[in-house]
Parts: C-alpha cells; structure tokens; sequence
C-alpha cells in the first residue's frame, strides 16, 4: 500500500470513528437520566420531605452548589423552562413586586432555567430584562438538568418542541432541550434552614403558574423556622 493510499485510509476510519464517538456520546448524555415521556407523569419532591442537594451554574459558568445540609437561610427554589419561553417571562416580572420583600427578609430565592450559563439573562425578553434589572435576580443555569432530575420536575420534551424552538430561531445550544431533550416542568419550592421542603407548587400545565402573593406567603411563613 503507498504512503498516499494509506494516509487515506487512515483519514477514513479517523473520520469514521469520530463520527461513532460523537454518536455514541450523545446517546450517553440522552441517556444519562431515566425521566418520564410527559410533564403529568412527573413525580416531584414534596412538601415534609428533604430537598436535594445538586449542583447548577452561573452566569460565569461557575459551579453554584445547592446543599440543603449547610444552609445558611432559608431557600425559594423557582424552576422555569428557559428565556425563550414567554410565560416564564410573565412570570418572572410579575415576582419583581415581592421578590425585594423576600430578599429583605434573609431569603435566597434562586431561579434555575433550562438555559446555558451565558443565555441566563441575554436569552429573557428585552421588557422582563428591564422589569427585573435593578432587582438582582439570581438565575442559575441547570442546562445539565441535575437540579430538575433531583427535584423530580425533569421529563422528556417531544421532538416537536425541540424543533418548534429551532424553527423559531431561538438559541438552544447548550440547553437541556438540546443536550437531553428534555425540560422542568415550572416549579416552586420553599425550603427553610434546616432543609426541609415546607412549600411546592407545580403544574404540569406550563402556563399557569403561582401567583406573586402566594410565593410571598409560602416564603415569608419560614421566617424564624
């Protein structure tokens, strides 16, 4: 065989075997949890029960550790599909009108989304940029879903969805929708101090969320607890 026939060759089975690689990479990162094929079939964590520790990302794509053994407040947990998603923009400006007397009251409130860390912000509608921009919102990136398989709100979004966003030029590199093909069914849990979820809210159905006065309530009822 000449050296050119088998510099051939030998690009071939290089290409050929990256090509099994990356395949088999992605079938792995599908694979990596075991979630139900529909948001009503979900099976979050519950009210009287511990919340779970998982580990989530930034804006600067720094680990960001949830760890309900060492907490020191109490916690809201507020969990939305991503900036692409219009209600999730609803929702997030209609908390701006409590979140500050939550905060003020020595309670995290941590919003987990969908997105990659550099999309957090960017990827919200340019009205909910502006709504909640003086408030400090601290959004965490859970593209690689560990936050929602914990918490139980993770399920397998269709592939309609998935090509629904593409189609509509949204940027959903990095995501959970791309990485999993999967998403978090919007969620709220309130966790106090010693790491016990004293509150839940989750609907299946993404467009109805929890109304601002009762995340206000569930969260400030932990005051001193």
């Amino acid at each position: 065989m000449n050296s050119h026939l088998f510099t051939r060759v030998a690009f071939v089975l290089l290409l050929v075997t990256s090509l099994i690689f990356s395949i088999a990479t992605r079938g792995v990162a599908a694979d990596k949890y075991v979630l139900p094929d529909a948001a009503e079939d979900i099976t979050p964590v519950k009210t009287g029960q511990r919340a779970p520790h998982f580990t989530v990302r930034d804006v600067d794509n720094n680990r960001y550790q949830f760890d309900p053994n060492n907490l020191q407040n109490a916690a809201v947990l507020i969990s939305f599909r991503g900036g692409w998603c219009p209600y999730c923009n609803m929702h997030l400006s209609e908390l701006r009108h409590v979140i500050p007397e939550i905060t003020a009251a020595g309670i995290d409130v941590l919003f987990l989304s969908g997105d990659r860390p550099e999309l957090l912000y960017a990827s919200l509608e340019d009205k909910t940029q502006e709504d909640i921009g003086e408030l400090g919102y601290t959004i965490l990136s859970d593209a690689d879903l560990a936050a929602a398989a914990a918490l139980g709100t993770a399920f397998r979004a269709s592939d309609r969805v998935k090509a629904r966003r593409i189609e509509k030029g949204q940027d959903i590199a990095g995501s959970s929708l791309e990485q999993f093909g999967a998403l978090a069914v919007p969620a709220v849990f309130v966790v106090n101090k010693s790491g016990e979820v004293v509150f839940s809210y989750v609907n299946a159905d993404y467009k109805v969320r929890l109304p601002a006065d009762d995340l206000k309530a569930a969260a400030l009822s932990t005051v001193g607890r």
